[in-house]
């Protein structure tokens, strides 16, 4: 026997409890998995009311969380069929088959690395590592992560089985001053060379090409080329980093 439609259940009302500030204020070149970076930095500062420093007692003992948010950059719209840059752009899988953000409800979930809570102001902000997200972006949820329950080494991955292949990445005499001028220079540099070794160039123009590309990253401009050797091994090299 079939339940009679809920009308409480055909929509909901969300609200974001916090927004993040982060080491990507572009979405181009952003990791499209999170820990593939661990030297992004980022922030989840809570909103009233949830900024309650209650609502994160306990959450200290926890190092990895899960965070539920929006992709709020990407079209509302949304197609049954995607392309997922893993497999080249070309072939089409099912949107509930991929993580693509063109979904029904733009909804993200992404672990992240928790490295700190502070509440000296007043409110609460979270420290993060190692994240995929968008400056701006709007969380919805905290969950705390528990990997005896949600870490399956053994578990089937479909098209995407294995860590992306990461390229080399080199730096310019001129992209190596830059760095020496920054207090941040070690962490901007490990940041740089973790994102650029995914090659975030869309998957169709995987290759050589003398084409100059730029990313931001904090707030420089990283513009590198994709050179190929003998061996069809991919190098990036970054030409400059301009501030911005």
């Amino acid at each position: 026997m079939t339940a009679p439609p809920d009308s409480r259940a055909d929509a909901f009302a969300l609200t974001p409890i916090g927004r993040i500030e982060s080491d990507y204020p572009d979405k181009f070149g952003i990791p499209r998995q999170p820990g593939l970076a661990p030297a992004a930095r980022g922030r989840l500062v809570l909103l009233p009311p949830y900024d309650d420093p209650l609502t994160v007692r306990g959450l200290d003992a926890f190092s990895h969380l899960w965070l539920t948010f929006v992709f709020h950059h990407s079209p509302e719209r949304w197609t049954p069929l995607v392309r997922p840059p893993r497999l080249g752009g070309n072939a089409k899988m099912g949107v509930f088959a991929s993580r693509s953000t063109h979904r029904p409800n733009r909804l993200g979930l992404s672990l992240v690395e928790l490295k700190g809570i502070d509440t000296s102001q007043g409110g609460v902000v979270l420290e993060l590592a190692s994240h995929d997200l968008l400056d701006g972006t709007p969380v919805l949820d905290i969950k705390p992560y528990l990997p005896w329950a949600e870490a399956h080494p053994d578990a089937s991955a479909g098209f995407a089985p294995d860590a992306p292949p990461q390229c080399a990445v080199d730096f310019s005499v001129e992209a190596e001053a830059t760095l020496a001028q920054r207090e941040d220079a070690a962490s901007l540099r490990a940041l740089i060379r973790q994102v650029l070794a995914q090659d975030p160039r869309p998957a169709y123009r995987k290759g050589a090409e003398s084409r100059v590309y730029g990313v931001r990253l904090r707030d420089v401009d990283v513009r590198f080329r994709a050179l190929v050797n003998e061996a069809g091994e991919t190098r990036l090299d970054v030409v400059e980093i301009v501030a911005v």
